[in-house]
């Protein structure tokens, strides 16, 4: 047997020997049932017990599994009030991107809800990138954003759980060609110079989807410019640049600009819940069901049949745990 046990696996189980049901325990713990079956083998392999009789109908404790259940609770009880005592006197730090973005707010504000004890507090970091060093230096604690597009060495040190497809559209100014079309067609971008952050070092996950999109389009990606911070600097560049401008459906109003929707096909960004392996927070649970209540209720992870997203995000789905 294993001289240590993670107690990941613990959780696992205990919630498996709770519902009995692996699909049923999977949601409860936001993970993948897939995940979940690995974990529970990987504890059953540690042991050297069979914990489990599955069949086609039903789960079933061994006696194995009735002998670990309730040291399995102890250990979870312990660690939970351990990581109340010492994560109750500082704030869980919540990286949103903007000000203006819709899902990482909403589910913010769910998770405030679900745990009113502790104080969960926003910052805003503008893309994943950025926020990741500061993830992995523990100045912050979760953020939000297309994990599949961060560089491999960050994927690593961290994980994540996917919260929404979030469908892509372009803000253009009030008297552009396309301005007066409820929907964009992508093909009608075809000769545009878009502007999808490139050259800014807090997004390249960003401007990677954007190049992914516009491959074999016709569609260029605009070259850097200078970062405009606030309303009245985007507007002077957006006048100066015309172009188009890469952003998702909830990208907030700015002025003299329109929000139009993309379609034919639909993209996606796919926005995950990211933190730093091996996070501690009282407040951190309540997070990550806010973000699964929300993605349940609002069907955010729901594709469209004619959406788009690239490969490497659809297994980032696929692979979460």
């Amino acid at each position: 047997m294993a001289a240590h046990l993670d107690t990941r696996l613990l959780r696992a189980f205990v919630a498996v020997a709770e519902e009995l049901h692996f699909t049923r325990a999977a949601a409860r713990l936001f993970v993948a049932q897939q995940a979940l079956s690995r974990d529970v083998r990987r504890l059953e392999r540690e042991l050297g017990a069979d914990l489990f009789v599955r069949t086609t109908r039903q789960v079933t404790l061994t006696a194995d599994g009735e002998r670990l259940l309730p040291y399995a609770r102890r250990v979870l009880e312990a660690q939970d009030a351990l990581l109340t005592a010492f994560g109750e006197a500082r704030p869980l730090l919540v990286d949103l991107n903007s000000p203006g973005l819709v899902t990482g707010r909403r589910v913010l504000h769910r998770a405030r809800e679900l745990a009113p004890e502790c104080e969960l507090m926003a910052r805003f970091e503008s893309g994943l990138t950025g926020a990741a060093g500061e993830l992995l230096a523990g100045r912050l604690d979760a953020s939000f954003g297309r994990f599949a597009g961060l560089d491999p060495v960050l994927r690593a040190q961290l994980e994540q759980q996917p919260v929404r497809y979030e469908p892509m559209a372009v803000v253009l100014p009030e008297d552009h060609r396309l301005a007066a079309l409820a929907e964009v067609p992508l093909d009608a971008l075809a000769g545009e110079t878009v502007y999808a952050g490139a050259g800014n070092p807090r997004t390249p996950e960003w401007t990677d989807l954007a190049r992914r999109l516009f491959e074999g389009r016709g569609i260029q990606i605009a070259p850097p410019v200078p970062l405009a911070v606030g309303d009245e600097e985007f507007e002077r560049i957006m006048a100066k640049t015309r172009n188009p401008i890469l952003a998702v459906v909830d990208f907030p109003a700015m002025p003299r600009t329109v929000v139009r929707p993309l379609i034919d096909p639909v993209p996606l960004s796919l926005v995950s819940l990211v933190w730093r392996k091996g996070l501690v927070h009282p407040g951190f649970a309540a997070l990550r069901r806010a973000a699964g209540e929300l993605a349940a209720a609002e069907g955010w992870l729901s594709k469209p049949d004619d959406g788009w997203i690239p490969a490497m995000d659809s297994y980032t789905v696929r692979t979460h745990n």
